[in-house]
Parts: structure tokens; sequence; C-alpha cells
């Protein structure tokens, strides 16, 4: 193999014939939740089966080509009945890899104010949800899942998009650039 300039570059036999679906790539894993509203301002969270505490709507991404949005409203769609027509990205939170958990990427999506007529048609998937509610958005943080209690109380101080890593604001992040 040559580079650009001409030179050769030396391969072993297996990295010459190695497509890049082969390649040895980071695997990070990236989820996608709704935040979604009725009308008086309550927060729908749900008692996942699976793990304690409580959760919004949302899941992993599927490695077929899903994207977020994708992943979101399918997820919304499987978990609790309901179809996500619009949203709006309100955060995106790089979890750090640690002992026991493989940390990735976390889109939340706020998904607005929903009917009571369609809030009223809320099934949820008995295999992964036992319960769900409508929660004041200050009971609902109290309920809420460490990780997801932080995105959910930074995506919910105003409109615009917020960038986290590990639950954190990033200071370099999302203020005004300075004069250069």
């Amino acid at each position: 193999m040559t580079t650009d300039n001409g030179s050769a570059v030396n391969e072993t036999p297996d990295e010459a014939n190695e497509s890049p679906d082969e390649a040895v790539l980071p695997a990070i894993p990236v989820s996608a939740g709704a935040l979604i509203f009725d009308r008086s301002g309550r927060l729908l969270i749900l008692k996942p089966t699976y793990k304690s505490g409580w959760t919004i709507p949302g899941g992993v991404m599927e490695a077929d080509g899903e994207s977020p949005w994708e992943a979101c409203r399918r997820e919304v769609a499987e978990e609790c009945g309901l179809d996500v027509a619009t949203g709006r990205l309100v955060c995106m939170d790089f979890r750090r890899p640690r002992p026991g958990n493989q940390g990735g990427i976390r889109y939340l999506f706020d998904c607005g104010a929903f009917s009571d007529a369609s809030l009223a048609g809320i099934v949820v998937q008995p295999e992964e949800i036992s319960e769900y509610r409508l929660a004041e958005l200050s009971t609902a943080l109290t309920l809420l899942r460490k990780p997801i209690r932080r995105r959910v109380r930074a995506a919910t101080r105003g409109r615009r998009l917020r960038y986290l890593e590990d639950g954190l604001p990033v200071a370099a992040v999302g203020r005004p650039r300075a004069g250069r």
C-alpha cells in the first residue's frame, strides 16, 4: 500500500485483506430518551422492571443504522405505546466507561406536551415497565435515577441545548466565544 505522497507503508497480510467493517473500532453505546409532558407540565416517568428507581421513556440505539431520533421514537412506542411526532434535542451527555458500566452517549429529546386523550392511551411494555406516572418536575427529579436526573434537570433549565460529561456541564462548552 502507498500513501498519498507515494511512499510505501508496510502491512501484515491480515491488514491488507481486512475490510473497514472488520477493523477494530471503538464501541460506544448510544441511547436516546424522551421528555414527555402533560398539558399541566407534569413529566412522564416509568418504573423499569430490570433496575431500581424511575426513568424516562427511551433506550439503546439499534446497530442497524438507526439514528438517535429514530431510537427515541421507537423506544417510546415500545415502552408506553405513544407516537412521538416531533421533538427538540435538549441534552447530550457523554458517560465515561467505569468498571461495571460501559459508558456511552445519551441523547435527550423534549417531545412536548401531549393531550390527556393521548396520555390516556399509554400501554406499558410489561416485560420492561411495571408502572408509569405523570409527576411534577420537582417530584420526578427526586424519583429519577441519578444520571437521568442530571440530564433532565439540565435539559429543563432554559431552551438551549445542554452538553454534559458524566451528567455535569463542561465549563468550556456552551459559553459565548470570547474575542480572539
